[in-house]
């Protein structure tokens, strides 16, 4: 809906460069119609560049070249929503996205729900990991969300960019549709 991209927008330099990986157009046909107060102004933001693709083949034909990847793809590290995103999560899909990454790059994978081994998966793939947990939304105190900040090892940019990712995310206030 918009939410993450703001919060990445907000927080990049002005020449960073953001792509937005969507696999289904009519996503992008509802940010522009019926969802477009949602999104404001972001979806003309010269840093931005939307494609029709899988994440997983947008992360694939990357090698080095992002220092970030966001996941906001299913409801936790697995392919809760589609069969098919598992792997993203899997032993492969989490390499794919290590290689992928610059050094001091970030992976961060949003969650809706507690997965007690998924730290430890992103350590076998190479990542260093931080767990935050927060509330779901701002102000709630009975459901929690997690977001894992997988940073490959290098150049200490990554940690810093992502924690202030996730603490815009908590901050925007999310508008009843």
């Amino acid at each position: 809906m918009g939410f993450t991209l703001r919060a990445v927008l907000a927080a990049w330099a002005d020449d960073a460069r953001v792509m937005v990986a969507e696999l289904i157009p009519e996503i992008l046909a509802w940010a522009h119609g019926p969802l477009a107060h949602l999104y404001g102004e972001d979806l003309s933001d010269p840093r931005l560049s939307l494609r029709i693709i899988d994440v997983q083949a947008a992360i694939g034909e990357r090698t080095e070249q992002f220092d970030a990847i966001l996941l906001d793809v299913d409801n936790g590290p697995d392919g809760f929503i589609t069969v098919d995103n598992d792997r993203l999560y899997t032993d492969e899909g989490l390499l794919a996205a290590f290689a992928a990454l610059r050094r001091g790059g970030f992976l961060s994978i949003w969650s809706s729900y507690r997965d007690e081994g998924f730290a430890g998966r992103l350590e076998a793939a190479g990542f260093l990991v931080d767990e935050v947990v927060m509330p779901a939304y701002v102000g709630s105190t009975d459901r929690w969300h997690n977001i894992w900040f997988a940073q490959k090892p290098g150049a200490p940019t990554g940690a810093a960019i992502a924690h202030r990712v996730g603490a815009d995310l908590q901050r925007i206030d999310i508008p009843s549709c």
